[in-house]
């Protein structure tokens, strides 16, 4: 059996990310088996070959701030993004404590 590059194992956690909900770098980074591995997911996520269905716009950083180098559209898209499943945003972020995704 052939072991899952990094990149994989971010993509399969970043498909679980639930309509409406969002997650962190840090978050997919542990949830995919390394902690330090928050600029990996950044650089997998900006790589995204299958943006339909690897919804990187529902990751934020640990503030609840939008990429600014949001690859597919903008920072704009991706509010809008996210705006449009239900997420809202204060002061530019969103509100981890009611939009964070559990990780299950």
């Amino acid at each position: 059996m052939m072991m899952k590059n990094s990149f994989e194992l971010i993509y399969d956690v970043v498909r679980r990310i639930p309509y409406g909900k969002v997650a962190t770098y840090g978050q997919i980074a542990m949830l995919a088996g390394n902690p330090h591995w928050s600029r990996v997911v950044g650089y997998a996520l900006h790589v995204n070959p299958d943006p339909e269905h690897i919804p990187c716009f529902r990751v934020v950083n640990r503030y609840g701030e939008p990429s600014s180098a949001f690859a597919f559209g903008g920072v704009n898209e991706q509010i809008t993004l996210l705006q449009n499943e239900g997420v809202e945003f204060i002061d530019g972020r969103v509100d981890l404590s009611k939009y964070l995704w559990d990780g299950r």
